[in-house]
């Protein structure tokens, strides 16, 4: 059995909140999301793989060699809108008692992420606000050493592409042959996705229709191999995709890629 690392696509709603007076606000409830059920149980689905979801905000506050311990634990890393500052920022830099207390320093997860792909994990990279370039740049994957790995190539801008009447998947040729047996042509429209460019390294197995933009794209890194879907696996943007007839299947096929791969 593989077991799958899932970090993102989680979120918290706190309110409605009511201004009561000039001095008052009172939240009005507390609502955790888990975006990320969808694509957990489609990769769980066969039993074959296990999967441990949690929240960008919990990868965040993992301490000095804890994610040293989850490269070492697990088969394949999934990255859902995990921005770069929360590879590269630690809990402590904020901790005031401890200035001009110690040297602060801390081992670099993007250092670690790169190091592990190319030595044979297996790595996800999806798309969504904080991916990629991300909202006004927030994403950053582009500007740190995960585009050393990753099977296309950041914009040096705001990357989000987003329509509400939706975009259209269309397999490349190469792309039929490796995606064989799913009915791709009813998929139903993807709202929106992080605007990319093919590199010579990746190969684009999907694309937008309407644009020619990369949709599905794999690498090979080293030992390892590195899949980026551009697009998100939950909603918004996702939010007709996980009802896809064919969503379970897509996913197992994309960890096939990246396993078979190598």
């Amino acid at each position: 059995m593989s077991k799958i690392y899932y970090i993102g696509d989680w979120a918290i709603l706190n309110g409605p909140s009511f201004y009561e007076s000039p001095f008052q606000v009172s939240p009005k409830g507390l609502e955790i999301f888990n975006y990320g059920k969808w694509l957990k149980q489609a990769l769980e689905s066969t039993g074959d793989h296990e999967v441990t979801s949690v929240p960008s905000w919990d990868f965040y506050k993992l301490g000095p060699g804890e994610y040293e311990k989850v490269l070492e634990s697990y088969d394949v890393i999934v990255f859902s809108d995990v921005e770069s500052k929360i590879f590269q920022l630690a809990p402590s830099f904020f901790d005031r008692e401890q200035f001009g207390k110690k040297v602060l320093t801390f081992p670099d997860r993007i250092r670690l992420t790169v190091e592990a792909a190319k030595a044979g994990k297996s790595m996800m990279f999806l798309g969504g606000w904080y991916s990629f370039t991300g909202e006004l740049g927030k994403g950053g994957w582009g500007r740190t050493q995960l585009a050393d790995i990753l099977p296309v190539k950041c914009l040096d801008h705001e990357d989000l592409k987003e329509s509400t009447e939706g975009y259209t998947p269309l397999a490349t040729i190469g792309g039929k042959e490796k995606m064989q047996g799913l009915d791709l042509g009813s998929c139903p429209p993807i709202l929106g996705y992080n605007q990319t460019l093919p590199i010579e390294e990746g190969k684009v197995l999907m694309e937008i229709e309407e644009t020619g933009d990369p949709l599905l794209a794999t690498r090979k890194v080293g030992k390892g191999m590195t899949l980026a879907y551009t697009s998100d696996p939950a909603p918004h943007w996702g939010c007709n995709f996980v009802y896809w007839k064919e969503y379970q299947g897509f996913w197992l096929r994309c960890l096939e890629l990246i396993s078979e791969g190598k």
